[in-house]
C-alpha cells in the first residue's frame, strides 16, 4: 500500500505543477502586469505609481526564464508557491497566510456541519425510499429530488433569507459572531439551506446504489433466510454500498476547507469562500492564485484518502 500511496502522490504532484502553470498563464501571460496593477491603483493612477506598485510586488521581472534566466516570474511562482510563501494581497497589501488563517475557522465552523447533516439526510432518506422501491413512495421521492434538483440555490437563499429571517425572524439574515452562545444563529440558516439545495442530488445517487444493492444475490439470500428489511438495508446494503459513498465523503473534504463560495458571500461569513469572491471581485490575484493552488493540494491528498479508504471499507480492494 505503501507503494502505491507514493506511487500516487508523485502523479498528483505533476498535477499541481501543472495547475501552477495554467495558473501563471491565466494571471501572467494573458493578464499583463500593467492591468493588475491599473486595476489595484485605478485606471487614472500615473506611470510611475505603476512601476513602484509593480516593483513592490515582484511583477516587474522577465516573464520567462529566457528573457532573465536569473530572475523571472515563472520561477519565482513557482519558488513561492511550492515553499508555501504566498506573499501579500494585491489589494491591501495584507499577508495571504494571516487571511487564510483569520477565514479557515469561519468556513469550518459552516462547512462541518452541513457536511455532517447533509450526509446524514441523504444517506437516511435514501434508505427510506430504497426500502419502499418500485411504490408511489418511491416515485414520489424520485420526483422531490429532480424537483428540488432543478431549483437553483440562488434560489433557496433569497427564498430562505425573506421568509425565514425577515418575516419570521428566527434567524439573522446575515453576519457572523464566532462567540460559541451565539454562533449557532448564524450558521443555522446556511446550514439549513446547504442541506436542503444539495439533498436532493445526494437523496438520488444514494438510492441509486441502495436499489442497485437491494437486488444482488447475496440479499435475496438473506430474505430467503428470514432477515428483516432494516436489518438488510443496514447490515447488508448500507454495508456493502460504502464505496460509492466513501467516493462522495473524501472527494468532499477539500470543500470543507476551502469553504462555500455562494453561502459565505450571501450570508456575510467571513470565511475563505467570502475571500475567494472577494479576490474576484476586487482583482486580487495574488490571492485568487493562492486559493486555487491550496484547493488543487487538498484535491490530490483527497484522491489518494479516497482510494486508501477503498482498501479499509472493503478486504477485496488491493492497492497495487
Amino acid at each position: 500500500m505503501l507503494a502505491y500511496v507514493a506511487r500516487r502522490l508523485f502523479y498528483g504532484a505533476f498535477v499541481v505543477l501543472g495547475v501552477l502553470f495554467f495558473l501563471f498563464l491565466l494571471f501572467f501571460a494573458v493578464t499583463n502586469p500593467d492591468d493588475i496593477a491599473r486595476k489595484a491603483l485605478g485606471e487614472k493612477a500615473p506611470a510611475e505609481a505603476l512601476e513602484v506598485w509593480k516593483a513592490n510586488h515582484g511583477y516587474d521581472r522577465a516573464l520567462w526564464p529566457w528573457q532573465d534566466f536569473s530572475d523571472n516570474m515563472l520561477f519565482e511562482h513557482y519558488r513561492s508557491m511550492l515553499s508555501f510563501d504566498f506573499g501579500r494581497s494585491d489589494i491591501d497589501d495584507v499577508p495571504i497566510v494571516e487571511r487564510i488563517r483569520a477565514g479557515i475557522g469561519a468556513s469550518l465552523a459552516l462547512t462541518v456541519p452541513l457536511f455532517g447533516s447533509g450526509l446524514v439526510v441523504g444517506i437516511v432518506l435514501s434508505l427510506f425510499v430504497a426500502v419502499f422501491r418500485e411504490t408511489y413512495i418511491d416515485r414520489m421521492g424520485v420526483f422531490l429530488c429532480v424537483l428540488a434538483m432543478s431549483v437553483s440555490i440562488l434560489l433557496y437563499i433569497v427564498g430562505a433569507q425573506f421568509l425565514i429571517a425577515k418575516l419570521l425572524r428566527w434567524f439573522p439574515i446575515s453576519g457572523f459572531d464566532p462567540t460559541p452562545s451565539v454562533m449557532w444563529r448564524f450558521l443555522a440558516l446556511p446550514v439549513l439551506v446547504g442541506v436542503t439545495a444539495q439533498f436532493g442530488s445526494d437523496v438520488r445517487f444514494y438510492r441509486t446504489v441502495f436499489v442497485e444493492e437491494a437486488n444482488r444475490d447475496y440479499v435475496r439470500t438473506a430474505r430467503a433466510k428470514g432477515c428483516g428489511e432494516g436489518r438488510i438495508m443496514l447490515g447488508h446494503v448500507l454495508r456493502n454500498a460504502m464505496i460509492p459513498i466513501l467516493t462522495q465523503v473524501v472527494l468532499a473534504i477539500p470543500f470543507l476547507f476551502t469553504g462555500s463560495l455562494l453561502l459565505e458571500s450571501f450570508f456575510g461569513i467571513p470565511g475563505l469562500g467570502s475571500l475567494t469572491v472577494d479576490a474576484i471581485q476586487g482583482n486580487d490575484f495574488s490571492t485568487l492564485r493562492t486559493m486555487v493552488y491550496v484547493g488543487s493540494l487538498l484535491f490530490v491528498v483527497a484522491q489518494v484518502l479516497t482510494d486508501v479508504s477503498y482498501s479499509l471499507a472493503d478486504p477485496r480492494v488491493r492497492l497495487e
